[in-house]
């Protein structure tokens, strides 16, 4: 990402990012198509996630990203799988895919970690799915209500659970429906 003299990143994408959620949440989108766009909106912004992460903006800003750019992965894996064509190329993508949401997870702990693990919230999610069914889960932060990650790693759970923040409960998403919708 080019710096821009008077530019505000966080605004920008925030700005951007709540149009595409209020389209998706009115109709107008798919899930599909929600994170087909949000990935053309981080290549508009010519984004990329900060190197220094010393603040939760950057690390939401990064949390996005990563998560953003792990679902298109995800979604172009598919396309190839369903053609059965090019193994290689989907086992190439597959990798970036599991390198993104690894960088992720490490986003979601670095955030925690910045507000000092105040007022944080972890849980499991109901979901239709049933490979997602106790493996998802749900991190709030109470000071930041639009702010919600979503995981299924194994280490970040545990670091939760070493800081008291996990609770072993199975709640309903604040997304619920973004959540259970199939792409």
């Amino acid at each position: 990402m080019n710096y821009v003299q008077g530019r505000n990143l966080f605004k920008e994408f925030t700005e951007m990012r709540e149009s595409l959620i209020y389209q998706y949440k009115k109709g107008d989108l798919t899930k599909r198509e929600y994170i087909h766009e949000s990935h053309n909106m981080l290549m508009h912004l010519d984004a990329s996630p900060f190197k220094n992460v010393d603040s939760f903006e950057k690390a939401v800003f990064n949390y996005h990203y990563y998560n953003t750019m792990a679902k298109y992965m995800g979604m172009k894996a598919a396309d190839l799988r369903k053609k059965q064509k090019h193994p290689d190329m989907y086992n190439q993508i597959i990798k970036r895919k599991d390198h993104y949401y690894h960088q992720k997870d490490i986003m979601s702990w670095k955030a925690v970690n910045i507000i000092n693990f105040d007022r944080v919230e972890a849980y499991y999610i109901k979901v239709i799915s049933s490979f997602l069914k106790n493996d998802l889960f749900e991190i709030i932060f109470k000071d930041y209500p639009s702010v919600v990650f979503h995981s299924r790693s194994k280490w970040l759970k545990e670091k939760l659970e070493e800081e008291s923040l996990f609770e072993n409960k199975i709640k309903h998403s604040i997304i619920e429906t973004y959540v259970n919708e199939r792409y």
